[in-house]
């Protein structure tokens, strides 16, 4: 359940999110839609969260302004040289070059998405991106789903993969044990698409989102919580077209 704090005049809203992994150190995360996330040990008392919150409070209120600046320019996609686009959580920037006489290719080189086609034209590069996009993604899939299959447990082969465009889901699986996942997850972090592939792989014991379920997740990921909110947060910047 959100909580909330007092900086100045403003009231800042914030979620608990309880970490077994840590030790004795809060961490304040703030994420690209706005949301504030206090991640605690689970010995910590409301008033060692309080604290930590408070000698942060001018922190998180100056990086609140300055996503909000960010979100309220975010505009549609041009698809042309000097864009920035995510691969793994990471930005690149586009370069797109013209030339008749090579074959078109996407290739990623240093800090760069290098786009090469006869045509300049931007559904020409928005496709050949996107294609390059979900070759990169199922590839990328597939060795994750393997090297995590070998560490679960009731996982004795790896499941199947299909990419499936979705406009609100990262993943889903199917009653035959296939592991649907959008391609456009391939643009977030590592530990985040992590996250999702053993979302859903824990599915493939239990269909549904009980407390079993839960804690399947919790064991094999404890700091499951934390990773969702960090995709969530990021969720208009990965899939804005």
């Amino acid at each position: 359940m959100p909580q909330s704090f007092m900086y100045g005049d403003h009231k800042i809203s914030y979620r608990l999110t309880e970490n077994p992994s840590l030790r004795t150190k809060i961490r304040i995360h703030i994420h690209s839609d706005g949301i504030v996330e206090v991640e605690i040990p689970p010995a910590k008392t409301p008033e060692d969260i309080t604290k930590a919150i408070y000698k942060r409070a001018r922190w998180i209120s100056n990086r609140l302004n300055e996503n909000s600046v960010v979100r309220a320019n975010v505009l549609p996609r041009a698809y042309i040289s000097g864009e920035t686009h995510f691969y793994l959580g990471r930005r690149y920037q586009l370069k797109v070059s013209e030339n008749n006489e090579a074959p078109s290719s996407v290739k990623l080189k240093g800090g760069h998405i290098q786009i090469i086609l006869p045509i300049i034209d931007s559904a020409a590069v928005k496709h050949r991106l996107n294609v390059w996009y979900r070759d990169r993604a199922l590839e990328y899939f597939q060795r994750r789903v393997e090297s995590l299959s070998s560490n679960i447990p009731w996982v004795e082969v790896a499941p199947t993969i299909k990419l499936f465009s979705m406009q609100k889901q990262w993943g889903s699986c199917s009653p035959k044990g296939t592991l649907h996942l959008n391609p456009w997850l391939v643009r977030a972090p590592r530990e985040c698409i992590e996250y999702v592939i053993i979302h859903e792989m824990c599915h493939l014991k239990e269909h549904n989102h009980s407390k079993k379920f839960y804690r399947l997740l919790d064991q094999q990921l404890p700091n499951w919580r934390h990773l969702k909110i960090k995709l969530d947060g990021m969720a208009e910047l990965l899939l804005s077209e």
